[in-house]
């Protein structure tokens, strides 16, 4: 079937259907997926605590990384809020990697590649950093304004500053084709993916702002297949965009899924006909995007804030089945900002607001 463009996905959702095209690939009625939450499944000193953990992986050993918002110092605007956090598989603490590093300010995300790097994503310093599995730097992409001259963070402006080829502006996550090429989603002020070869030299960007196919209104977590398609969470677009590991446009996945009735949000006032969600706020609206290892199946996990659900989808983009919803108990989430998704039926999310990393189980219907 042949991809349709924007002008027809618009009318398709117009008109309510059901079912969307190929390059829409969702559908409402999704089943809902029984699961469990591991209770206390992390485990930290008696001195450590957990703030807003906005980064969550998981390597080949089963050990998980949590990028976490704690270890603060400061006043709460202008703060320094970043440390690695380790853990066993049985969620035991192990250690703090880059305690103090030069690059932490406000935490993003955090990823491993196939060879157990440890990749994390700092929002405040506007960079990206690699360590080895002995948690020693091994590259640098981005650098951070320097303490000498005037501070401050980047602002808004419209029409949007031009991106700098090897400068990021609020970067959000980062991910890797088979070859191992790099590519960075770019992000809160650029709108933009940047890719870099596996030596770490630039290669290429792609994207602007914008509604078209190929821009982006914040690409905010960014996966790819094992055959190097690149998959981008544009989340105050609501869709999920696909391209090849060239940059070239494939698909729209949008998940069009009404929330409950009852769906709750985590704070202020429920919304309402007259006060409908909007941007990252709607139903579908991805925050943060995993696709499960190959070989085999590989499924795509899309997590929204509102009515906070996780969706199991196909590469494709068809909804499986759902999962959860917005709460502060075990099994509910407020929002979900990444997860991990080491197998299909297992799952590592970590919840900003609620201050917590979930390992979900899932159960599907055989």
């Amino acid at each position: 079937m042949r991809f349709h463009n924007d002008r027809l996905i618009a009318a398709v959702l117009f008109a309510g259907m059901g079912a969307f095209a190929a390059d829409t690939g969702s559908s409402s009625g999704a089943p809902e997926i029984a699961y469990d939450s591991v209770p206390d499944f992390l485990k930290l000193p008696a001195d450590l605590h957990m703030g807003e953990p906005s980064g969550v992986a998981v390597n080949s050993k089963k050990h998980i990384f949590v990028f976490n918002r704690g270890n603060s110092t400061g006043p709460a605007y202008g703060a320094t809020a970043a440390q690695v956090l380790e853990f066993g598989p049985d969620g035991k603490y192990i250690r703090e990697i880059g305690h103090n590093l030069y690059a932490w300010s406000f935490a993003h995300t955090v990823r491993v590649d196939k060879d157990d790097n440890l990749w994390a994503v700092d929002k405040g310093s506007d960079m990206v950093i690699r360590f080895n599995p002995e948690g020693r730097v091994t590259m640098v992409f981005g650098r951070k304004k320097e303490a000498s001259d005037e501070g401050g963070p980047w602002t808004r402006v419209n029409p949007p500053r031009p991106a700098i080829d090897g400068q990021f502006r609020q970067p959000t996550d980062v991910t890797w084709d088979p070859e191992g090429n790099i590519f960075i989603s770019d992000g809160y002020i650029n709108s933009r993916i940047a890719k870099y070869d596996k030596n770490g030299d630039w290669v290429k960007q792609w994207g602007d702002r914008g509604t078209e196919s190929g821009k982006f209104n914040l690409p905010h977590s960014i996966a790819a297949d094992a055959k190097g398609n690149i998959y981008v969470a544009d989340r105050e677009n609501s869709r999920i965009q696909v391209f090849d590991h060239d940059g070239n446009f494939l698909k729209v996945i949008k998940i069009d899924i009404p929330a409950p009735a009852n769906a709750r949000v985590w704070y202020g006032n429920a919304f309402t006909a007259e006060n409908p969600p909007q941007g990252s706020r709607r139903p579908g609206s991805p925050w943060a995007i995993c696709i499960t290892p190959g070989p085999g199946t590989q499924y795509l996990y899309s997590a929204d804030s509102y009515p906070g659900r996780v969706y199991k989808l196909t590469l494709d983009g068809q909804v499986l089945g759902m999962l959860g919803s917005t709460g502060r108990q075990l099994k509910q989430f407020g929002w979900i900002h990444e997860m991990a998704c080491p197998a299909e039926n297992e799952l590592y999310v970590a919840e900003i607001l609620n201050w917590r990393v979930q390992k979900l189980l899932l159960h599907p219907p055989k």
